[in-house]
């Protein structure tokens, strides 16, 4: 997390995709694990880093476990196989999931590249009664092999071994558990009349600080919906935030900067950086007939947001 070890950056930033580990590479989760920016401090339980992280090969004989926070771990190529103290998860792209603040796990990736966010408390905003966030089915192995345990504790990474595989955990019960969550699953709300509604209708998930109203961070999506606000300009309009905002593109093209925002990349904008649409999206959406339309169809654009 963000700390005086690290430059302050107040430009906006945009990073082109990331690379994938060479065929002749053998790079698991940990190894391929970057942090990219951050806000606050482990050590005062409060802030995030965001990450990336590149992959191609199982963790073998190993685990992790994150003594920061919590891992919100977003797939952008290829499958992940998370095993974990409480049973297996596959998820893909398009997916998330979410791996509580020191539970052990061990990723199998091929051929990945992800954002991984690292939040000190993490709560869902989608009711868990619509059977949308998926919990492993308990599984455990009886193994006597050793283990190499890694930790990450106020943003360094701690090693030791073990005569026993993690994984022993035969039974569970109770919510306080990983879980997946599939973005198409995720209920859109929009305008049906004009102007914007506030971005935060599209939060999935949200991290509460001790500021009642604000949040360490916000995790946000938008995805393919319909737009047919009247007298408006649809696409984001250039604006400012009271918050740092970080942006991945999952996969599909981004409406306000086509073309120049690839999947697999990313940008920050700093909070109160002005940032918005590029010449050729305000010149299209000034002229355009305002009928209704598909707006981002087959596009994921996740986005995290922290309130300062």
């Amino acid at each position: 997390m963000a700390n005086s070890r690290y430059p302050i950056q107040g430009h906006t930033m945009r990073w082109n995709p990331f690379d994938l580990p060479e065929p002749n590479e053998n790079v698991h989760f940990i190894d391929g694990l970057n942090t990219i920016c951050g806000a606050g401090d482990p050590k005062n339980k409060h802030g995030l880093a965001i990450h990336i992280y590149s992959c191609n090969s199982p963790m073998q004989n190993s685990a992790f476990y994150n003594a920061d926070g919590d891992f919100l771990i977003v797939p952008q190529v290829g499958n992940l196989k998370i095993t974990t103290e409480f049973g297996k998860l596959l998820v893909r792209p398009n997916e998330i999931a979410v791996i509580q603040q020191g539970m052990k796990f061990s990723v199998d990736c091929l051929g990945n590249i992800s954002v991984c966010l690292n939040w000190v408390r993490l709560e869902q905003t989608v009711l868990r009664i619509l059977n949308i966030f998926l919990t492993p089915v308990a599984w455990y192995e009886d193994s006597s092999e050793n283990y190499k345990i890694i930790s990450k504790y106020q943003g360094a990474l701690f090693v030791y071994e073990q005569n026993h595989s993690p994984f022993d955990v035969v039974a569970w019960r109770g919510n306080y558990v990983p879980y997946k969550y599939d973005l198409s699953k995720f209920m859109v709300i929009n305008s049906v009349s004009f102007d914007h509604c506030d971005p935060s209708i599209f939060t999935v998930l949200t991290c509460p600080s001790e500021k009642k109203g604000t949040a360490i961070a916000d995790f946000v999506i938008f995805p393919p919906r319909w737009s047919v606000q009247e007298h408006t300009f649809r696409p984001p309009y250039y604006h400012r935030n009271c918050m740092s905002e970080f942006m991945g593109l999952i996969f599909g093209e981004y409406e306000a900067k086509k073309g120049a925002f690839l999947p697999g990349g990313a940008t920050l904008h700093s909070i109160m950086t002005p940032h918005g649409p590029d010449y050729n999206c305000f010149e299209a959406a000034s002229k355009e007939e305002l009928k209704p339309v598909r707006v981002a169809d087959n596009t994921q654009l996740p986005s995290c947001v922290r309130i300062h």
